[in-house]
């Protein structure tokens, strides 16, 4: 490849998202892709929100108990308090963030550097949730992974809160959210909404 004099050649950055409903295995494969970043020596940091306690404090956790130690971070603006060596960012729960997420990510990613999200991209209510979208519209590689809805076998896009909490973040595992496919997520909220 020929390089005009004076041309710098730099790492080149992207954005990965990894989407889908509750219990669809985002978690697993983000802790998946940071496992095998390290095993290529690449340096990794992994930011999850303070918020999220279910598991751990410090820990990125999957429901199958996978984890990776973590640092919890208030605020996506956090996210740029980088060492200069990363290689690899991973950010679990990306819901769970501020909308100025996606521009972050951005900024991280034109600086050379991978940036691998997972999260939730619907709400209880099966409506975008918060930064999600956006990070969707920017990111160069994107998978959505899928439950088993538990009511028909098909596959679940949807997460069906049980709870008769009205907040749009509530905690909590199978003790109050399920997946469902859309049909029965629909019918599940029929009397709901």
């Amino acid at each position: 490849m020929f390089l005009e004099p004076g041309f710098r050649t730099q790492r080149s950055g992207w954005i990965e998202v990894i989407c889908g409903s509750m219990f669809s295995g985002k978690t697993e494969e983000l802790i998946r892709r940071l496992k095998r970043a390290r095993i290529a020596n690449q340096k990794v940091e992994i930011f999850k929100h303070s918020n999220d306690t279910r598991y751990d404090d410090q820990e990125v956790v999957s429901h199958d108990e996978n984890a990776v130690l973590s640092k919890p971070i208030a605020k996506s603006a956090d996210l740029l308090n980088l060492a200069p060596d990363i290689q690899v960012v991973g950010i679990d729960e990306a819901q769970f963030f501020d909308m100025d997420l996606p521009m972050h990510c951005q900024n991280i990613a034109e600086s050379g550097v991978r940036v691998i999200v997972a999260g939730l991209d619907m709400d209880f209510k099966g409506e975008p949730f918060g930064p999600m979208p956006a990070l969707l519209a920017v990111a160069e590689y994107i998978t959505k992974v899928h439950a088993i809805c538990p009511h028909c076998g098909n596959l679940a896009t949807h997460s069906y809160r049980f709870s008769s909490e009205k907040d749009m973040v509530v905690l909590g595992e199978k003790d109050k959210y399920e997946p469902r496919c859309r049909t029965c997520f629909k019918m599940g909220n029929i009397l709901i909404f």
